[in-house]
């Protein structure tokens, strides 16, 4: 509740959720749908000022939603446990990959059911923007032609986007939709907190405490731990031998000298890229030390710097543990899609 004070009262309230968003457990099984909606409802009715704040919720691709009334439906519901009139942010989760009968080559793309479903949302005046996640430049071609046909702009897509996540189709995305008037929504900035420096002991002497100490006592899984601390120490294998210790010296020379912490350079860099960043954050010291990461501007050299040292290290964040940027665990087993 605190959080959502802090962040109301700062003028920094985006709220991005989803249907199927429940706990970590209930979601892995598929479960909980709805409750961080409702959540979210009553965080914001128990602020003192949300009338700052925006929400975003998203639609789930399934095999039984058919049709493009199935999107309109599960919007008014979403409506209803948010406890609005009408969504800010309507997207779709992701491409309609949860084919579960595509091994005996059973399974149709309803992608542009739900890119109809959405326009509908939209005419219907049950939405003030659509968006999608985790589309690549043809498909986002596609669905903007698409829902062009009726009027209706898309208005953002959500993916993965980091200083190390550039090198997986996300920088050719972030691209396309700044050529295209497509706002992208940047998910794991921090590549799961690995850029602030939190799994190497890098984090810059300017960091506040308490956010230091809600950033180190983080509730990661275990398989989650051990991929991260690879990224960040190497393996000699995959990764190799230092992680990425090179660039977050770079990140916090920099850090250094503009007075701010490796945090809020990663979130900075993201803006620099014309993409808007949407870091998690736990406390009410984390949305606080997002917040300096406005206002500001990293030069063209740093943003360089930035990149090169990125690109030295010679891999790529693709996620850790289930939580993964280009692939779903799904119940039945695991979907991929590609940023192609």
């Amino acid at each position: 509740q605190s959080l959502v004070n802090v962040a109301c009262e700062s003028n920094a309230a985006f709220f991005d959720t989803a249907e199927r968003y429940g706990s970590n457990f209930k979601t892995a099984l598929g479960l909980g749908w709805g409750e961080t909606e409702m959540l979210t409802r009553n965080l914001l009715k128990r602020s003192s000022d949300a009338s700052t704040s925006v929400v975003a919720t998203k639609f789930t691709p399934t095999p039984w939603r058919t049709s493009a009334q199935s999107v309109v439906d599960a919007c008014k519901e979403s409506c209803k446990r948010l406890g609005v009139d009408k969504l800010d942010l309507y997207q779709l989760h992701m491409p309609d990959i949860v084919q579960p009968l595509r091994f005996l080559g059973v399974g149709k793309s309803k992608d542009e059911v739900y890119w109809e479903g959405l326009a509908e949302c939209y005419n219907q005046g049950l939405v003030s923007n659509v968006g999608v996640c985790n589309y690549g430049p043809s498909l986002l071609m596609r669905c903007q032609d698409s829902l062009a046909k009726k009027g209706v702009p898309l208005a953002s897509n959500q993916i993965a986007y980091s200083l190390i996540g550039r090198n997986n189709g996300a920088q050719k995305t972030v691209d396309y939709c700044n050529e295209n008037d497509i706002k992208v929504l940047a998910f794991f900035p921090f590549a799961m907190g690995l850029l602030t420096g939190k799994y190497t002991g890098s984090e810059s002497g300017s960091i506040a405490e308490d956010t230091l100490i809600s950033l180190t006592t983080s509730k990661k899984t275990k398989l989650e731990e051990r991929d991260l601390y690879r990224y960040a120490k190497g393996d000699g294998k995959l990764i190799p031998k230092g992680g990425i210790g090179p660039l977050l010296k770079v990140m916090e020379t920099i850090a250094q000298e503009k007075g701010k912490t490796i945090a809020q350079v990663a979130l900075n860099y993201i803006i620099c890229k014309g993409a808007i960043p949407i870091p998690g954050a736990r406390t009410q010291a984390q949305v606080r030390d997002n917040i300096g990461a406005m206002g500001w501007r990293l030069t063209d050299t740093e943003v360089a710097m930035l990149e090169q040292e990125a690109d030295k290290l010679g891999f790529v964040f693709e996620g850790a543990g289930f939580k993964r940027t280009s692939e779903k665990f799904v119940g039945y087993g695991v979907e991929r899609w590609a940023l192609d």
